[in-house]
C-alpha cells in the first residue's frame, strides 16, 4: 500500500521565529524525511524555507496577517483591538461579513488551483481555523473542506477564546462555525492535553495531541558562527547573560522576568554590573507598543541592564544589509548562562524546549500546560510557582535567587542538570516522538486522504479546458 503523500501546509506566515513557523519547519523536516512531498502556501515568508525548494513555496496576499483587508476586518469585527472602536449597525455588519465571505471564497479558489496543479493529497492548516489572524484564510480553508472536500488536518496551536482581544467580537457565529469547524472528514491536532480536553468539550471532536518538539539530534552547540555572538553584540565573555527567549507580548509576563533579574542583582551586588538581561525576539503579531515601554521603564526602575536584540535574530543564519551576522534563537541560547521563561499562559513551550536542547538551565513558572504536559516528564528546572499577588505580580521567593546563584557557580551541578534535561527532552519531545505521531496520524487518516485524491482527479477531468 502506498504510504507517501503530497502534503501542503497553509499558514498566514512562515519562515519566522514564532511558534507556528518553528513547528512547521520541524514537521516538514520529519515528513520529507519519511518520503512525503511537501508544499507550503502562506501569506508571507519572512525568510524562504530552507527545507523545500522555492518552486514548492506559494504565496497568496489574502492569507497575510497584515494584509489591508485583514486589518480592515479586524477593526470592524474586533472592536477592542483599537482604542476607538467603530460603531456598526447590524445591517452594515452583515454587508461587511458578506464581503468577507466573498473574498474568502476567492482565496479558496486560488488555493484549490494550487492543489489541482500540484496534485496535493492533503492540506495541513496551521492555526488558520483557531485564531482569526487571517480571517480570509480561515474562511478559505473551511471552504476547501466543506465545498471542495479536500482532506484537511487542522493543526491548532491556540484558540481565539483564549485571547481577550478576540473574545469580544461581532462575528461569534462565524467563529463558532469555522474556528475550528467540527465537520466530519477532517482531523484535528492540538499541542497539549489541556487543549484536547477543551476542544473535545466545546466541539465534540477527538483531537490528536502532538506536543511541540525539538530536534535534539541536531542540537545547537557553540561553533565558528555563534561563538561571535557576544563580541558582535558588545557583551564581554565574563558577562552573565540572562536570556528571555520569547516575543514581547503581555502573556509572556516579561515584567516578572525583569523583577527576577532585578532581585538577583540586589541580592548579589558584587556581580550586578556583569548581569545582562536579553530579550531575543520581537513583538510578533500581538502588537502592543505600550507593553514595550512598560518593560523598558520597569527595567530602568529595577536597575536592570536590558538588551532588546530582535533586529539581530532571524529564523536562519544570514547577514543583514550592513553585513552583520544574524543569529537564530538557538545561537543566542547556547551563549546564555540562564534562560528565563515565566509565562502566565502558554499553549505549550517552544522556548523551553529550545533552552533544554541548548543545555541551558531554565527558570520557569509552573503555568498550566507546564504542569499538565511537561513537568511530569521529570525535568530538573528552577521552578517558580504560578502564584500571583493582588496586583497580578508573580510571587518570587528568595529561594529561587539562591538556586540561580548556585547553578551559575557550580559547573558540575549545572552540567548534571542540563544533561539530565537534555536526555528527557530528547526522549519525550524529540523527533522520534514526532515521527511516530505523524505516521500514526497519517495512517489513521489515509482512507480519507486517498478519497480526497480521487475526488481531485475527477475535478480535474470535469473542469479540464
Amino acid at each position: 500500500m502506498e504510504t507517501s503523500f503530497k502534503i501542503a501546509f497553509i499558514s498566514g506566515k512562515l519562515g519566522d521565529v514564532d511558534g507556528v513557523s518553528l513547528e512547521v519547519d520541524k514537521w516538514i523536516e520529519v515528513l520529507t524525511g519519511a518520503g512525503h512531498e511537501v508544499f507550503t502556501i502562506a501569506g508571507l515568508y519572512t525568510n524562504p524555507l530552507q527545507s523545500i525548494s522555492s518552486d514548492k513555496q506559494f504565496s497568496l496576499e489574502y492569507l497575510r496577517f497584515d494584509s489591508t483587508l485583514q486589518h480592515h476586518y479586524e477593526k470592524m469585527m474586533f472592536p477592542y483591538l483599537t482604542k476607538h472602536p467603530t460603531h456598526l449597525t447590524s445591517g452594515t455588519r452583515d454587508i461587511i461579513v458578506e464581503e468577507m465571505m466573498v473574498h474568502g471564497k476567492e482565496l479558496s479558489e486560488d488555493i484549490f488551483q494550487i492543489i489541482q496543479d500540484n496534485n496535493i493529497d492533503v492540506i495541513i492548516a496551521q492555526n488558520t481555523n483557531a485564531m482569526p489572524m487571517t480571517l480570509l484564510g480561515g474562511i478559505a480553508v473551511y471552504n476547501l473542506l466543506s465545498e471542495y472536500k479536500v482532506a484537511t488536518i487542522f493543526h491548532h496551536h491556540d484558540f481565539w477564546w483564549e485571547r481577550s482581544r478576540f473574545s469580544q467580537n461581532r462575528i461569534e457565529g462565524l467563529l463558532n462555525k469555522i474556528m475550528p469547524p467540527s465537520d466530519i472528514g477532517s482531523e484535528h491536532v492540538v499541542i497539549s492535553s489541556y487543549s484536547a480536553h477543551i476542544l473535545s468539550s466545546i466541539k465534540r471532536v477527538i483531537p490528536t495531541v502532538i506536543p511541540n518538539c525539538e530536534n535534539f539530534g541536531k542540537a545547537a552547540v557553540l561553533d565558528n558562527y555563534n561563538s561571535h555572538f557576544r563580541s558582535d553584540l558588545g557583551f564581554d565573555k565574563t558577562d552573565i547573560l540572562f536570556v528571555q527567549p520569547t516575543r514581547i507580548v503581555p502573556r509572556k509576563r516579561i515584567e516578572d522576568s525583569v523583577r527576577l533579574v532585578g532581585m538577583y542583582g540586589r541580592k548579589y551586588p558584587e556581580i550586578k554590573e556583569k548581569i545582562k538581561f536579553i530579550i531575543s525576539l520581537y513583538q510578533g503579531d500581538e502588537l502592543d507598543d505600550s507593553y514595550i515601554e512598560v518593560i523598558k521603564n520597569l527595567a530602568k526602575s529595577e536597575d536592570v541592564d536590558l538588551h532588546l536584540i530582535s533586529d539581530r535574530v532571524s529564523s536562519v543564519r544570514i547577514l543583514n544589509n550592513n553585513g552583520e551576522r544574524l543569529y537564530t534563537s538557538r545561537d543566542v541560547l547556547v551563549n546564555a548562562d540562564l534562560a528565563i521563561y515565566m509565562p502566565k499562559w502558554e499553549g505549550f513551550g517552544n522556548a523551553f524546549l529550545e533552552a533544554v536542547s541548548c543545555r541551558v538551565p531554565v527558570v520557569v513558572s509552573t503555568y498550566l500546560v507546564y504542569k499538565t504536559d511537561i513537568k511530569s516528564a521529570g525535568f530538573d528546572n528552577l521552578e517558580v510557582r504560578d502564584n500571583y499577588d493582588d496586583e497580578g505580580l508573580l510571587k518570587i521567593p528568595e529561594s529561587i535567587l539562591i538556586d540561580m546563584h548556585q547553578i551559575l557557580n557550580d559547573s558540575e551541578k549545572r552540567i548534571q542538570m542540563t544533561d539530565k534535561n537534555f536526555e528527557i527532552g530528547k526522549r519525550e519531545f524529540g523527533f522520534k516522538m514526532l515521527s511516530e505521531k505523524l505516521n500514526t496520524l497519517l495512517d489513521s487518516y489515509s482512507d480519507e486522504i486517498r478519497a480526497s485524491r480521487r475526488r481531485l482527479q475527477k475535478s480535474k477531468k470535469s473542469y479540464a479546458v
